[in-house]
């Protein structure tokens, strides 16, 4: 039986975060938390109204939990921004025993993330663990995710000072699954820093941890309907293994060579799709200025030629789809400031190969002047308003 204090510890937990944050989030993360509450109250946790309340409730048992393997049932997963907080979900859903740290998920919580604030919220729902460090990860898993922004948030959390390696020599988890979009080498670097180390607790005939490089294609929306694509580099009997947590976060998953293979195709992947994207923005732009609406020239593109994903699934141009980030004014989804990052690894590893690479290089220049003017926030799609200067679009149902 819970105590008053105990039933009341979310509440008191919020208001001390809301405290950390400004007035109008503080107001948006409060209406969520009681839309929580309100969704997960036992007296409608009961009623035929929520049947989906069950893949949620605290400690359950799923029909899926019971054909996971045991060497990955308890997984790690650090990085909770606006996807890892998703793909965690999709995880928990799954029967998965997650154990989540995020550098906004801490003691202190100094919280500056609306996404890790509200999965956190939604722990403490789902009696998730949560611990400081990478390290008390690592030694609470057998398999560790991470989602991180950048190759050196990847090289701290993994051999920083208390990160995924930082106990010595011998390692619990025989797996570690980086998911983040970096350079191909910091991926090939860490995994054959992880080789050299030995696993407390032989799995099957392993001796040594592994590593797989998975970063992922399809965005916020993908992550949270759990449809990602992994592209994934390392070992192939060892991407045999983990495909049950794979599947749990996405319909897709494809095999890509050795160590680092999997992050060079994130990045030659998003290099196309940043191409796509200022060239279907460029066109509709050009489309109105000639007369003809965005919506018009969308129908003709998404059956014709010159159909593609920044078309058809994530028009940039505000009122032509509902549901993606043009249609709330470019907030949420994939930040401009990480499409610009990975635009420079693709120019980076185009110079170490000796690559042309005109398209990457001009780019490269237009994203880094909208981080510039300060639209580094916004979906990357918001190219279409802020360097183009396209207009909005009203269209009748």
């Amino acid at each position: 039986m819970q105590t008053k204090t105990e039933r009341n510890k979310p509440t008191w937990l919020l208001a001390f975060c809301c405290s950390r944050v400004k007035v109008k989030r503080s107001f948006r993360i409060i209406m969520a938390f009681c839309r929580l509450r309100s969704l997960f109250s036992p007296s409608k946790c009961n009623s035929s109204s929520f049947p989906f309340y069950q893949s949620f409730k605290p400690r359950r048992t799923f029909s899926s939990s019971h054909h996971l393997p045991s060497h990955l049932q308890n997984v790690g997963f650090i990085g909770l921004g606006n996807m890892g907080s998703r793909m965690a979900t999709n995880l928990i859903k799954a029967g998965f025993s997650v154990t989540v740290h995020d550098l906004e998920v801490c003691v202190i919580y100094p919280v500056g993330n609306l996404e890790t604030l509200m999965f956190w919220i939604s722990s403490l729902i789902w009696e998730v663990a949560t611990r400081k460090t990478p390290c008390e990860v690592s030694e609470a898993s057998d398999v560790v995710v991470t989602m991180l922004p950048s190759s050196a948030h990847v090289n701290d959390v993994y051999t920083g000072p208390n990160g995924l390696l930082h106990g010595g020599k011998l390692l619990r988890p025989w797996l570690f699954i980086d998911s983040s979009t970096i350079d191909p080498q910091t991926s090939r670097n860490i995994s054959a820093t992880i080789s050299n180390y030995i696993l407390k607790e032989k799995k099957g005939d392993l001796e040594k941890p592994f590593m797989l490089d998975a970063p992922v294609s399809g965005g916020v929306i993908a992550a949270e309907a759990g449809t990602l694509t992994f592209m994934v580099g390392g070992s192939e009997e060892v991407f045999a293994a983990a495909k049950p947590l794979f599947f749990s976060m996405g319909k897709g998953a494809i095999y890509c060579g050795g160590a680092g293979n999997g992050s060079a195709a994130k990045i030659c992947n998003n290099l196309a799709l940043a191409v796509s994207m200022l060239g279907v923005s460029e066109a509709l732009a050009l489309g109105q200025s000639l007369g003809v609406a965005a919506s018009t020239l969308s129908k003709i593109f998404n059956c014709s030629s010159a159909r593609c994903w920044s078309s058809d699934s994530y028009n940039p141009v505000p009122g032509v789809m509902e549901g993606v980030p043009s249609s709330r004014d470019y907030n949420g989804g994939f930040a401009s400031k990480l499409m610009a990052k990975d635009l420079n690894l693709a120019a980076e590893s185009a110079k170490q190969t000796g690559c042309k690479h005109p398209l990457t290089s001009q780019a490269q220049k237009i994203y880094t002047e909208l981080c510039n003017e300060g639209h580094e926030g916004k979906d990357f799609s918001c190219v279409f308003r802020h360097y183009y200067t396209g207009m909005d679009e009203h269209v009748d149902q």
